[in-house]
C-alpha cells in the first residue's frame, strides 16, 4: 500500500480544481459586471427623474402665494362692500 496517490491522479484533480475555480470566477465577474451596469442604468434613470420633476416643479403654480392674494382681495372687496353702504 502506497502512501501518497498516484501523481497523474494528483495532477488531474488539481487541474479539475483550477477549471472549477476558473469557471466559478468568469461567473462572478460576469454577474459584477451587470451589477456595474443595472448601477449605471439606474443612476441614469434617477437623473433623468430628477430632471424631470425639477421641470415639473419649476412650472408650478405657487400654490400659496395665489391664496394669499385671493384672501387679501377677498377682504378689500369685503372692506370696500362696507365703506360703500
Amino acid at each position: 500500500m502506497t502512501a501518497h496517490p498516484e501523481p497523474d491522479l494528483v495532477a488531474a484533480d488539481l487541474a479539475e480544481l483550477r477549471r472549477r475555480l476558473d469557471v466559478r470566477t468568469a461567473e462572478v465577474e460576469g454577474r459584477l459586471a451587470l451589477i456595474a451596469q443595472r448601477s449605471a442604468q439606474y443612476e441614469r434613470d434617477a437623473d433623468e427623474l430628477h430632471a424631470r420633476v425639477t421641470q415639473l416643479e419649476s412650472g408650478r403654480w405657487p400654490l400659496p402665494s395665489l391664496a394669499a392674494l385671493t384672501g387679501l382681495a377677498a377682504l378689500l372687496v369685503t372692506l370696500w362692500q362696507a365703506v360703500a353702504r
